[in-house]
């Protein structure tokens, strides 16, 4: 866990890959917990540590999370995100296939099965399908993997990963979504990149990023889409 924004009313944290934000049923240690014992520990915090969960990440990718230190900050995020653009959400995430367009749209009815925790595209109409939409575009890419940029419109479960594996671009490492291999930590190249919204309570505006995850192809991929953008600009 690193934090990368703090104040008296939110935390955002860059989560690692593995790392779950709330419990399930493995009983394993969560990120909430973490963060709880981290400003007890910083603030001498007397008593229980007030958290709020304001949106989740699935454990196997890496990123940014919100989270609440105030009431008043939980019930404003959480109004927030019913609102479209109200809290932008960015993603990178690398595929071993190149997309079918450099950019696009992408919009489908998707239902979750909770039985086996996945995600599929279904028909308008379908009992619980509901609308999802994100926007992609490739910003750099290797002989051998592409590296998208992905604007996500709805927060629906397995979003991204549904939506990109139904594209033919399951992301990298994904076995659950088609992915032919693991990587080898166990994680899915989906990186919860950057966050803008404005500040629940002091309403200034809040631009944080994540860190590039430790890994060559990572790393490689993100020069890349620097020097592209530094191109784009002269």
């Amino acid at each position: 866990m690193q934090v990368v924004y703090e104040d008296n009313h939110i935390i955002i944290v860059s989560k690692k890959a593995g790392e779950i934000v709330q419990g399930d049923i493995t009983g394993d240690r969560t990120l909430c917990e973490d963060v709880k014992a981290y400003i007890k520990d910083r603030y001498a915090k007397p008593g229980a540590v007030f958290l709020g969960v304001v949106h989740r990440l699935d454990r196997p990718a890496m990123g940014l999370v919100i989270f609440a230190r105030t009431s008043k900050a939980l019930s404003r995020l959480n109004e927030m995100l019913r609102v479209k653009d109200k809290i932008r959400k960015t993603y990178w995430a690398i595929v071993a296939k190149r997309p079918p367009r450099d950019e696009d749209h992408l919009e489908q009815y998707l239902v979750r099965n909770a039985k086996n925790n996945k995600t599929y595209v279904a028909r308008e109409g379908v009992k619980d399908a509901k609308l999802a939409a994100l926007d992609y575009r490739v910003v750099a890419h290797s002989d051998r993997y592409w590296l998208l940029e992905i604007n996500l419109l709805t927060g629906r479960h397995h979003q991204i990963r549904c939506q990109l594996a139904a594209m033919g671009c399951p992301i990298k490492g994904d076995l659950k979504y088609g992915a032919p291999r693991s990587n080898p930590d166990g994680s899915i190249s989906l990186l919860a990149r950057r966050l803008e919204f404005e500040h629940p309570v002091s309403h200034k505006q809040i631009e944080v990023e994540a860190p590039v995850p430790a890994d060559k192809l990572w790393n490689m991929l993100a020069i890349m889409t620097e020097a592209g953008k530094e191109r784009e600009l002269m």
